[in-house]
């Protein structure tokens, strides 16, 4: 249940440290092999660690797991999103200037706008559209978590994100490699090429690799857009927050979840700077680390059956808001930008 973030579905596991080292072993396995093969043959870790998750899947039945499989598709996924907030900081989106900030933030609401229509045109409710098309057009996987995680699981389930995470890292993985070939194409600037790719890529590691195959002016300009979409996770969130409260609760909204108020509060102490760079690129890595044993977790404990049954129709919902990003991104590239 990694999406359960107010515990509707089950409460978080009252459970000893030797309760959940059995299955936090297999989640730390799965995750450092999903981190071996990145480093030596390049692969994207999200991608890896969820293709591992899946090949263990069948350890979900064991009972003896369920607690530390438990804590860390939830507990280290919120952690997971507060750290990430190190990656950006508040001068960094200044920085791209009013008419590019206000671009990309039409951008991104346009899109998950897109992501919901498409959820409701193929028979899906509007959370899981939220869902994918918030995916698309935040910071991929990474936003997939924070959203079904602030949704919850009887809106967003278990196999829905898991879904949404196959969709985004085969989607994002073929985006780096033929939206640079589409720039070029298009004869764009540095400029425009690197707002398209920033705007338009999944994932942060594909946006850049795509930016910097164009150019290393492209990709300076992809890195500040991207982590300006990244910046735009914790008020997404605190808008889907209020927007979908706590079934059954009486109140409008529940409030801002705690890992969306200290995603802000660590993403402005970096702003001003005070942080230690040995000590922010350990953040980084632990945020890394800890969003890649979220999506093992969660894959070893996604019911295959429903995975199964779902068909081609969730990937089409991820397809819609994935155009949707580049023709918007795109058409901002060539008639705004530069």
């Amino acid at each position: 249940m990694a999406a359960d973030l107010y515990g509707d579905i089950e409460p978080s596991p009252a459970s000893t440290w030797r309760g959940l080292l059995p299955g936090l072993a297999v989640v730390a396995a799965g995750t450092l092999s999903a981190g071996f093969i990145s480093d030596h043959y390049g692969a994207p870790l999200t991608l890896m660690a969820l293709l591992i998750g899946l090949a263990l899947n069948f350890l979900s039945a064991d009972a003896r797991l369920h607690d530390g499989l438990t804590f860390a598709s939830r507990s280290l996924l919120r952690w997971g999103i507060v750290l990430v907030g190190v990656r950006v900081t508040f001068g960094q989106i200044m920085a791209l200037g009013p008419v590019a900030l206000i671009a990309v933030v039409a951008i991104v609401a346009l899109v998950i706008g897109s992501g919901v229509l498409a959820a409701r045109r193929f028979g899906f409710d509007s959370a899981f559209g939220v869902l994918a098309g918030g995916a698309v057009a935040i910071c991929g996987a990474s936003a997939a978590l924070a959203l079904a995680t602030t949704l919850g699981e009887k809106r967003a389930s278990q196999a829905q994100l898991t879904i949404v995470l196959v969709g985004i890292s085969a989607m994002s993985a073929a985006a780096m490699v033929t939206y640079p070939i589409l720039a070029h194409a298009m004869m764009l600037t540095d400029l425009k090429a690197g707002f398209m790719l920033g705007a338009s890529i999944h994932d942060v590691a594909q946006t850049l690799g795509a930016g910097y195959a164009y150019s290393p002016g492209a990709g300076d300009i992809a890195a500040i857009v991207k982590l300006t979409r990244v910046a735009l996770l914790a008020p997404a969130l605190a808008v889907v927050a209020l927007y979908f409260p706590k079934e059954g609760s009486k109140t409008k909204g529940p409030g801002i979840p705690w890992f969306v108020v200290g995603f802000f509060v660590v993403a402005g102490i970096h702003s001003l700077g005070v942080i230690p760079p040995i000590v922010a690129t350990g953040a980084e890595k632990l945020a890394t680390a800890a969003l890649a044993a979220a999506v093992t977790a969660t894959a070893i404990r996604s019911p295959m059956r429903q995975l199964l049954e779902a068909g081609p129709k969730p990937l089409l919902v991820i397809g819609v808001a994935t155009l949707a990003a580049l023709v918007l991104s795109g058409s901002v590239a060539v008639l705004v930008i530069g």
